[in-house]
């Protein structure tokens, strides 16, 4: 009877022993085992395994792809400081090297330090107009650059990104001051532009001002002046028709007809009454 509790008591605790110490690797995950100190060179796929301290201690590591971003500090060819915020997409390849020559910590080991002095030797040589404008070819040549460093580390780079970009507070104000500069001479620009289009058209005006003038001068005769002046009489009461004896018709005006009649008048003689004695 005791024995067979005993042997009850053993098969419960090992299976309970067996239930805890398994280890699970996910999909997209591999696990890496250990035994007595010492790593296995063959990864174990996804599956349920059962992990004993010491005899048997499994690691799972993700293999999917991950994102990393830092931001830097890096010094520009004039000594200023641009601050940059980056991101990379990568994913271990070699595990089992990855764990055996740096360790679980691999991603603040390898990738960071590496990212660090790449953007410092790719960034670091270039002058901060320079890395505003060149930002894509830089930043290609960097992901060139750090692809080939991490891949004999056993990483795979898939993407390298900047998603942020400050300026050093001295080349901001000096930008700011250069596109007041280039706004003020814009305005400047347009206001003489407008000043050369006004003054051609005035100078337009003015000319045809002065062709019309001369169209109509050209056009001009005594003639056709008197004509102009015979139209308007029906309009004017003020002007009447004298006949001549050279039956050539004059036109006064009843002014100057007053005037006539007022002076024929005066120069005619007056009769003196005879005075009486």
């Amino acid at each position: 009877m005791k024995i067979k509790r005993l042997v009850f008591v053993i098969s419960m605790s090992v299976c309970a022993f067996l239930l805890t110490g398994c280890v699970v690797v996910d999909d997209g995950t591999v696990g890496i085992s250990k035994s007595f100190g010492n790593i296995n060179k063959d990864v174990l796929t996804p599956g349920i395994y059962p992990s004993i301290p010491v005899i048997r201690e499994i690691e799972v590591w993700n293999i999917k792809t991950q994102r990393r971003s830092l931001n830097l500090d890096i010094p520009s060819a004039e000594g200023l400081i641009v601050k940059l915020q980056s991101t990379v997409l990568f994913r271990p390849k070699e595990v089992i090297r990855l764990r055996t020559e740096v360790g679980p910590d691999f991603v603040q080991t390898v990738l960071d330090s590496t990212l660090i002095n790449t953007f410092r030797e790719v960034i670091g040589k270039q002058k901060v107009e320079e890395i505003i404008t060149n930002q894509a070819h830089l930043t290609g040549i960097a992901e060139e650059n750090l692809r080939a460093e991490l891949n004999v580390r056993g990483i795979t780079i898939e993407d390298l990104m900047i998603t942020g970009l400050e300026l050093p507070t001295t080349f901001k104000d000096a930008i700011e001051r250069k596109l007041e500069q280039e706004q003020k001479a814009l305005q400047k620009s347009f206001e003489l532009d407008q000043a050369k289009k006004d003054a051609e058209i005035e100078v337009a005006r003015a000319r045809g001002a002065a062709e019309a003038q001369e169209i109509v001068r050209a056009t001009l005769s005594a003639e056709y002046l008197q004509y102009l002046w015979i139209s308007t009489l029906n309009e004017n009461p003020n002007v009447i028709y004298v006949s001549t004896e050279a039956n050539m018709p004059m036109f006064r005006t009843t002014s100057d007809a007053r005037k006539s009649k007022n002076k024929s008048r005066a120069m005619a003689p007056r009769s003196i009454a005879p005075q009486k004695k």
